[in-house]
């Protein structure tokens, strides 16, 4: 099966009645664990971005307690799920804002693990690659967020 495109999803969609579309929804919530949870993004946290980010904080910090840190290897598989449940959580959010802010708090987290990250290329690697995609993104916004930001960012 062939799947359609946007436009014709777009188009399609606006055939269909309330009910229809509340029905669509429900059942596209029953197929995917990430289409639950865009959808509760959607409904419940979009219109208080703050508490959505600080929740996430917390999910994030409870996670980083949680490494078994008696070997690298653990460590940089747990650090790659954390930072892969991020990047999801920014994009249900779609808000550079919310991802830089998601992004600077997960480094600042992997920089403060204990055995250091400096003892492992892999994860100093990691690090690099997330500060750059932060300047990368903080270059996009406004003069006082690229400030606000980039103090954050040389704190780190």
């Amino acid at each position: 099966m062939k799947a359609a495109t946007v436009k014709e999803l777009k188009v399609e969609l606006k055939d269909q009645t309330q009910a229809e579309l509340i029905e669509i929804c429900l059942r596209l919530s029953k197929f995917k664990k990430e289409n639950k949870e865009l959808l509760t993004y959607i409904l419940f946290e979009s219109y208080d971005e703050s508490e959505y980010i600080n929740q996430i904080k917390t999910e994030v910090t409870d996670q980083f307690k949680a490494i078994n840190t008696n070997s690298f290897f653990y460590i940089k598989k747990s650090v790659r799920k954390i930072l892969k449940q991020i990047k999801t959580y920014a994009r249900y959010s779609g808000k550079k804002e919310t991802e830089v802010e998601l992004l600077l708090f997960f480094c600042s987290e992997l920089k403060a693990l204990r055995p250091s990250i400096k003892h492992n290329v892999i994860l100093t690697n990691l690090y690099n690659r997330q500060i750059i995609s932060i300047k990368k993104s903080i270059s996009t916004f406004h003069e006082d967020l690229q400030y606000d930001y980039l103090q954050e960012l040389n704190q780190l």
